[in-house]
């Protein structure tokens, strides 16, 4: 509990954030932004970038995540910088008792997360996981939806996330691979509209596209069958070259009726029916255009989870659960047989 919780005050907040690239940069805008918010302090392993963005901001730039943790006061921590840094960030961050938000992934790999997950726990501290798909408008409509009974018994789930080019090849062998980079916000969702675990899955990959994905023993386009707890079948499939645009969507169907979310004007797919038009809006440009909304709503839930006026909405074990998918994913790709959630049990 945090001495914010304890004291049951609507006292003004000091934020620090640690990461000032693209997502870290947007997170500081809708901090400074943000109802009760008085002060948001930035840092980053490159100093200058920091300073020019808390100069356009109106923030405070703080030269190490060291000294933003034990000399300046904070309330609580956003980290957004890079993927290797974060569960040492979040140990850190835990040991001096204060909460901390943490964009996915908590580590790469298992033992990582758990350890990290041990120090919060034993700290009795808040972590607060980035699936911000979680707060879009059309996941939250597909879950109600399965939820009411709508749709009637849920049989077939499909999901898919498209990215319009690669990251820099600089990225990939530092990404954890698409499985755990990618489609990893595609399994957390899932379990978070169905409400059900995955219990087995058969995945499949193809590094048939640009040289850069083979040369970090990854694949740019990959496929999974999961079936879950109770004998639903869902398929997600994702890729890092689908030229027509960036594309997100989820598919539900059930004994009643389906739904889908991310199939809208700017959907980039065209139907090759004569009586459907040809008419298409501009795609999204990518993630953060996409989601903004969903962005800004996961930190205001952060700021309202600090204060104790809401609970956590996605802790750490769930970014655990969508990482132990992902690596049963890559296991099956790797084996080429189909993998049961159980040999990953804790």
């Amino acid at each position: 509990m945090t001495a914010l919780e304890r004291t049951g005050e609507r006292v003004p907040m000091r934020i620090g954030l640690i990461g000032t690239g693209r997502i870290g940069t947007f997170h500081a805008r809708t901090l400074t932004a943000a109802p009760g918010v008085t002060e948001v302090l930035l840092t980053d392993a490159d100093a200058a970038r920091a300073a020019e963005v808390a100069a356009e901001l109106g923030a405070t730039s703080v030269p190490s995540p060291t000294e933003l943790l034990l000399t300046h006061g904070v309330d609580a921590v956003v980290i957004a910088s890079a993927t290797a840094s974060h569960a040492g960030l979040i140990r850190e961050a835990a040991e001096h008792g204060l909460p901390v938000f943490c964009e996915k992934p908590i580590a790469l790999d298992l033992p990582g997360t758990m350890e990290a997950l041990r120090t919060v726990e034993e700290a009795g501290s808040l972590l607060q996981i980035g699936f911000m798909r979680r707060f879009d408008a059309g996941y939250a409509a597909a879950r109600e939806a399965v939820r009411s009974g709508s749709l009637g018994r849920l049989h077939t789930v499909r999901a898919m996330t498209s990215d319009p080019a690669p990251p820099p090849a600089a990225y990939l062998p530092l990404s954890g691979g698409l499985y755990r980079d990618c489609l990893v916000h595609d399994f957390d969702v899932l379990r978070w509209v169905t409400g059900r675990e995955v219990v087995s899955v058969y995945a499949a990959g193809s590094d048939a596209g640009p040289s850069m994905f083979r040369d970090a023993d990854d694949v740019d386009t990959a496929a999974a069958v999961l079936t879950l707890d109770d004998g639903t079948l869902c398929t997600a499939t994702a890729t890092r070259v689908n030229g027509a645009g960036y594309d997100v969507r989820m598919e539900l169907a059930g004994e009643k009726d389906q739904v889908a979310v991310g199939l809208d004007a700017r959907t980039p797919l065209t139907s090759l029916e004569p009586a459907a038009g040809s008419s298409r809006g501009t795609p999204w440009p990518g993630f953060l255009e996409r989601f903004a909304p969903a962005y800004e709503a996961e930190l205001t839930a952060f700021v309202k989870a600090v204060r104790g006026e809401a609970p956590n909405p996605c802790d750490g074990y769930e970014a655990l659960a969508a990482l132990r998918v992902a690596e049963a994913c890559e296991r099956s790709r790797r084996e080429g047989r189909p993998v049961a959630m159980s040999e990953f049990a804790s």
